[in-house]
Formats: C-alpha cells, structure tokens, sequence
C-alpha cells in the first residue's frame, strides 16, 4: 500500500514521501493517527503542486537544519554511568539521555530525532541526528564508569583519541586486580 506521509517518521520516512507500507500498518495506524494518506492518482497530482510552491519555504528549512547541524561539530559527549565490575551498566544509555546532555551544552535537541542504539556497556558509541532529510550529524558518544579514577575522565573530555589508547590498559588492569 503506498502512502503520502503527512510528516517525518524515523525509520520510514519523512514528510511528503510516498513509502510503501503494509495494508494494515497503513489502515491502523498511519492513516487514523493522521500521519498519512493514501497515494491515490490525484493526491499525487496534489503533492507535487504543493511541493512546487513550497519549494522556497523547504530550501529555507534545509538551511536551518544544516545551521544547527554546524553547531554541533565538534561536539563529543562523555556520559558517566554506573558500572558494574564486568563493564556492564545499570540500565542503560539511550537517545534521552543524549539529548539531556546535550541540553546540559547548550543545544536542545528533541530526543525524537536521534538514533542510537541503547548502550549497556562502556565503550565509544555514535549517536545521528536527524535535522532533515538530508542534514545529518554524527556525535561520539563515549560511556565511562561513574567510579572511574577523575584523570580519566579528564583525559576523555579533552582529547577522545587519547582514551581509546588508555581503554585496554584499563582492560589489562581489571583482571589483575581479580
């Protein structure tokens, strides 16, 4: 079933794209929850007239995103968590937790709109935001243990290169103090 979506879904698509869906997923949901229509010949014709005249007002959209998405280069985020001794977090890291922290930086940023998988061990992570359709950026996203000695921590905020050389020292480490 072809549907003209009405706006941006992460995943399927974004506004005015026509997606082929399942009938049901289309029927029940899309369509009731008002965030599609059908693709008939003449909602098409509709569409691309729409699309015609608006097409300053999506250009002026584009630039605002790849605004934003200039502010945050160069940001890298470095999320305490609470460790267990095998790495393992107490619950999680997830695109709520970005955009918290990304809030504590000055940027707010709709959680909606980022993808990360849920992170439930240390490590280094990307996070994407989704500005525009085609206006992404990629954030580093580095978990470390909330107990972790303070120069570590201190050494990830400055330079992430430089603790992903320390990273398996600290690995070495913990067997031998087992």
């Amino acid at each position: 079933m072809e549907i003209i979506l009405k706006e941006d879904i992460i995943g399927l698509g974004f506004k005015n794209d026509i997606v082929n869906v399942k009938s049901g997923y289309g029927r029940n949901y899309l369509i009731p929850q008002g965030k599609g229509v059908i693709a008939s010949p003449s909602a098409k014709k509709v569409l691309a007239e729409n699309l015609k005249q608006q097409a300053h007002k999506l250009a002026a959209l584009k630039a605002a995103a790849e605004d934003r998405a200039k502010a945050l280069e160069g940001v890298a985020l470095c999320i305490a968590a609470k460790v267990s001794a095998t790495g393992q977090l107490y619950g999680s890291v997830n695109a709520a937790t970005v955009a918290e922290e990304l809030k504590k930086l000055g940027h707010e940023i709709d959680r909606k709109i980022i993808t990360l998988r849920d992170i439930k061990k240390v490590g280094d992570y990307t996070a994407l935001v989704h500005f525009h359709k085609e206006v992404t950026v990629e954030i580093p996203v580095k978990v470390v243990a909330e107990n972790a000695p303070v120069e570590e921590v201190a050494v990830a905020e400055e330079a992430p290169a430089a603790v992903t050389e320390e990273a398996p020292v600290a690995e070495e480490e913990t067997p031998a103090a087992e």
